[in-house]
């Protein structure tokens, strides 16, 4: 049987030992050690490592079985591993959060089926490599899941359907409902701590990051420790500041958009704008994009507040109220969401509504001869095309499509002279003249717009 020695940096870590291919003796031997640095094999006397899972920051996992449990169940063993440039706050904090961990597991994961349970936490105290000094390890043991991360999915499927996600969610949202109504922020939310089974079923792991927010005075304790993942953190937490149930909320539907797109958290997030802009790059539906939206406010208070709330949005029918991103520091808007348009979008969508303006207000113009009159008209028409485009009824290849219809048929009209007085270049010259005052218009308000959003 091949064991897996489990000091860090250990040059040979993979021994070999023929006595223990027969199960009876691998549940009877005394301790093992490995044959090139002499550590203790046998972990808790009981624990055989047999490969590694991965490594990570402050350690590593390794495939194990029991040999004290009938049928050699299978576990992982985390072992705490900090830098060795750590200094000693930094080196307490990390142990910390690694024994909260445990603690999590213990509370959590024997009350719930889609949270590992914890099986053992223990240190181990063995000969360092430098003589006349020992090394201290602490070991962490937890139900092994049979399976693939979310990330690793993503990386071999593509990207997920929006019925995928949305079982995702129906699964996901029930744990985070009784992780919260424990007391306990998890804070570390991405693709890469959902496992799912072979079976198809869907478990939460990584409890290292875990936070309090009952029992705990606010203070020093009840604030964030900074240990969050680059991309799926919201403001409060890379602040530093309290976390809360929302927290974990925003860093779910980062981890959805993720899912969707296909696309790393920096490139869908505009640090410009500060808002993220991830409806260009999938096409979902209006009510579960409205969702993901309000979960990626950056205000955690107006974010839904649980996800029984989120559960609730998902099977409602009526559209849910919305926080409007452009005015999400100041007002609330009942409205419909308006989507996350790109700049680029912006400009074409802005130079389609002046160029086509333009193209009604000559042809009204030429025919009812009353510039009031046809000011109003213009001005219904262009709301309509303007409300059209933010339900986006109007793909970007129309924003072509119409106004070439359109001059096409005033060309005509002018042609066979029904238009008279009016020539096609100076037809031409006023729309492409309107399409240029629309995007100035649009550009300076988007101007302003961020110049007060820096402000206030």
């Amino acid at each position: 049987m091949e064991i897996y020695c489990t000091r860090p940096n250990c040059p040979r870590p993979k021994n070999h030992f023929a006595d223990l291919d027969n199960i009876t003796t691998l549940k009877t031997t005394q301790q093992k050690y490995c044959i090139t640095c002499g550590m203790a094999l046998l972990l808790d006397g009981r624990y055989v490592p047999t490969q590694i899972l991965g490594k990570g920051g402050f350690g590593s996992a390794f495939l194990a079985s029991d040999r004290r449990i009938p049928g050699m169940r299978l576990c992982v063993v985390k072992q705490f591993q900090p830098p060795s440039n750590l200094t000693p706050t930094q080196l307490q904090t990390a142990q910390n959060l690694f024994e909260r961990e445990a603690d999590a597991l213990a509370q959590l994961g024997h009350e719930h089926e889609q949270i590992p349970e914890l099986y053992a936490f223990f240190p181990v105290v063995v000969p360092s490599l430098q003589p006349g000094q020992q090394d201290q390890f602490f070991y962490l043991v937890q139900g092994f899941i049979d399976g693939q991360d979310l990330e690793a999915e993503l990386s071999q499927k593509g990207k997920f359907t929006e019925d995928e996600v949305l079982q995702l969610l129906r699964e996901l949202l029930p744990v985070l409902k009784f992780v919260h109504d424990k007391g306990i922020i998890h804070r570390d939310i991405k693709p890469s701590n959902i496992m799912r089974r072979r079976d198809g079923k869907i478990f939460l792991l990584d409890f290292g990051a875990v936070k309090q927010i009952t029992g705990t005075p606010i203070g020093e304790q009840g604030v964030s420790t900074g240990i969050y993942s680059l991309g799926f953190a919201p403001p409060e937490q890379i602040a530093g500041s309290q976390v809360f149930p929302s927290t974990d909320l925003y860093a779910l539907a980062v981890t959805i958009i993720t899912l969707l797109t296909g696309k790393d958290p920096t490139q869908l997030f505009d640090s410009y704008t500060n808002q993220w802009q991830w409806r260009s790059a999938v096409t979902v539906s209006p009510k579960l994009a409205d969702i993901l939206d309000k979960m990626l406010l950056p205000a955690a208070n107006q974010r839904f507040q649980s996800a029984e709330a989120v559960m609730a949005a998902l099977t409602s029918s009526p559209p849910i109220t919305k926080i409007s991103q452009t005015a999400q520091t100041t007002t609330i808007s009942t409205q419909t969401t308006i989507p996350n348009f790109s700049l680029i979008q912006i400009i074409l969508r802005a130079a389609f509504t002046g160029f086509e303006g333009a193209l009604i207000a000559i042809a009204l113009m030429a025919l009812l001869k009353s510039a009031i009159v046809t000011g109003v008209i213009t001005c219904v028409i262009l709301t309509g095309l303007i409300f059209a485009q933010v339900k986006q009824w109007i793909g970007k290849f129309n924003l072509l499509i119409i106004p070439v219809i359109t001059l096409a048929i005033l060309s005509g009209l002018i042609q066979i002279g029904i238009f008279q007085g009016t020539s096609i270049p100076e037809v031409i010259i006023k729309a492409i003249a309107g399409g240029l005052i629309s995007v100035a218009t649009v550009l300076l308000f988007r101007l302003i717009n961020t110049l007060l959003s820096l402000i206030f």
